[in-house]
Formats: C-alpha cells, structure tokens, sequence
C-alpha cells in the first residue's frame, strides 16, 4: 500500500516518496506554450534560444511543476484538493528529453475539521541526474476516515 492509499490518520511526518518519471517532449512544450499563451523564445524559438543564457530551448518552469501534480498517484477517494504550492523556486533548466520525477517527504498532518485533514509536503522535482530542478512546498486536503455510525438493533 503506498501513502496515498492510506487514511489521513495513519500518515506520518518524515515519511517519503517518489513518483515514477516523465519526459519531457518538444510536443509538451509547443501544447504548453499554445495552452497558457507563454510563447516566450526561451521556449518556443530555437533559435533565440540557442543565444540565451541556457543555449537552447527549455521547458517553461510551470510546465515541470505541472508534470510534478501530475505525477503524483493521488487516490481521489483520499485526497480532496491541492490546495497550495508554495516557494517554488526553479533550480535548474529543465531541456527537451529531460525525465524528471518526484521525491517528496510528508512534513505536517493537522485535522481540518472532522471529514478532512491537511498534509503538507516538500516535494524536489529532480532531472534524470539526479540534479534537483524544482523545489516547493505543496499542502493536500486529504479526507479523514469516514466514521463509522453504531448500528442499533
């Protein structure tokens, strides 16, 4: 059973993960860039890109952040909501053919209310060097385990 296959009580501060990887395609980039409108040349012109700082294309930083959320095997009968990504800060470029994955450890669990809790967590999106690109810290509302009604007989 992975983390995000367990109840919001059971989970504890320290515990880790890490999500399985995933490329980054020149598709992913010009999708990204058509969807948000971000057509910024450090992403979409090679050869603008091939002058800058980084001499080539690399994907946009909110792009990686979201392969970050998609990556994660969220249970949607567990966890609610993202609720907050905060102090993202973007490290490293990350280029086309780039596999990145997440590795992620719980830091806090605190009761919301009765049907949900909060989890926060530090995740780092990490390249296929094992070189940290993204770092942030994200907070999940996860549902608490339903409580059982006594049956009267």
């Amino acid at each position: 059973m992975t983390m995000f296959e367990r109840d919001f009580d059971a989970l504890l501060p320290g515990e880790r993960f890490r999500t399985e990887g995933r490329t980054v395609g020149e598709a992913d980039i010009a999708s990204f860039a058509a969807l948000t409108g971000d057509t910024h040349p450090q992403h979409v012109d090679a050869d603008w890109a091939a002058d800058s700082r980084f001499g080539e294309r690399i994907a946009h930083g909110l792009l990686v952040l979201s392969f970050a959320v998609g990556s994660m095997p969220f249970d949607p009968d567990r966890v609610v909501a993202l609720r907050r990504i905060g102090d993202a800060v973007f490290k490293q470029p990350v280029r086309i053919g780039d596999t990145v994955h997440v590795e992620g450890e719980v830091v806090e669990t605190r009761p919301i209310d009765d049907e949900n809790g909060l989890v926060e967590c530090r995740w780092k999106v990490v390249n296929q060097h094992g070189r940290l690109v993204v770092r942030a810290s994200v907070q999940l509302v996860w549902r608490r385990a339903a409580v059982l009604e006594p049956i009267l007989i």
